[in-house]
């Protein structure tokens, strides 16, 4: 138990659910070859994961001070699990992740895309030591990995697969992909910040210098206000341009309801967020968000297959 806490297993539940949902739910529905076989798909899901879960490990090692203040109750090293062992724990999952991305590489023809989970890794390493202590920079880094995870699917099923014949098809697909994964990222981007704020005690203490310990929590906030704007007002015009002149009522009613609801809601809550407590919830609407805006994937694949 110890360990899966360590690791942070509900959002690794959740970030290969996404890579599954985009595989089974779209690509698959599409008239379309792709490059992995199901078992090889499984491997790059199982690859991000290790290595994402890497990432958590090693964040954790270096947070053990500061999560001592502001989430107690989540330290694991110190409390079950030696500094060492979670060292162990870090360099094993890095290995076996990088390693299935070089074998993935390799099948798909393309060894020089193995670099991109070294990339990934040494960026995770880098944000959990010094990265996150430079303001903006490491939430940007953060909300761009997560990104990646997604175009990381096009790349290694899309990409190779494409010919001369189905390269119109092959890059709408990836358009469609690049669309969900800039969502994510301004999401992520904007939770980074909710994070910071809620964390702004422990952080402080550290001597960190995160964007509400610069400026303070009430301008801090007031720059997630602006930034949630941009994705409420994109995905209002996504909406009108791609579900309301498709007629896809379905959707329609359903990113209403289900994402562009959410995000007024948080853009009206964050106006009276004061205490720890409001900014935990303000976080935990943003993933609601960000769950809610992957899963239309799904909704849209049922509502054109039974539309049409």
């Amino acid at each position: 138990m110890k360990i899966l806490k360590l690791i942070r297993y509900k959002n690794l539940i959740m970030l290969a659910f996404m890579q599954l949902l985009f595989r089974y739910a779209f690509l698959k529905q599409q008239d379309i070859p792709l490059a992995l076989a199901d078992w090889q798909y499984g491997l790059l899901v199982l690859s991000t994961v290790l290595i994402a879960a890497a990432g958590y490990v090693i964040n954790n090692i270096y947070d053990v001070a500061t999560d001592s203040i502001n989430k107690p109750n989540d330290v694991v090293i110190g409390k079950g699990i030696s500094e060492t062992a979670g060292y162990n724990i870090y360099i094993v999952l890095n290995i076996t992740g990088v390693s299935i991305g070089f074998y993935l590489s390799n099948i798909i023809m393309r060894p020089g895309f193995a670099t991109l989970f070294i990339l990934i890794a040494s960026l995770l390493y880098f944000y959990a030591t010094s990265l996150k202590q430079i303001m903006i920079l490491g939430n940007f880094i953060v909300a761009l990995l997560l990104s990646f995870s997604v175009l990381i699917i096009g790349v290694f099923d899309l990409f190779p697969a494409t010919t001369v014949e189905n390269r119109a098809q092959m890059a709408s697909l990836f358009s469609i992909l690049t669309d969900y994964a800039l969502f994510a990222f301004m999401i992520n981007f904007i939770r980074e910040i909710i994070k910071d704020i809620e964390d702004v005690n422990g952080d402080y203490n550290q001597g960190m210098n995160t964007l509400p310990i610069a400026i303070g929590n009430s301008r801090a906030a007031k720059i997630a206000l602006g930034l949630a704007v941009i994705p409420f007002i994109l995905t209002l015009l996504y909406i009108d341009k791609y579900f309301v002149e498709n007629n896809l009522l379905v959707v329609t009613i359903y990113a209403f309801a289900f994402v562009l609801a959410p995000l007024l809601y948080f853009i009206v809550k964050i106006f009276t967020a004061k205490s720890q407590k409001d900014f935990h919830h303000l976080s935990t609407v943003l993933k609601l968000i960000l769950l809610f805006g992957i899963l239309s994937i799904l909704v849209i694949t049922l509502n054109i297959k039974y539309n049409a």
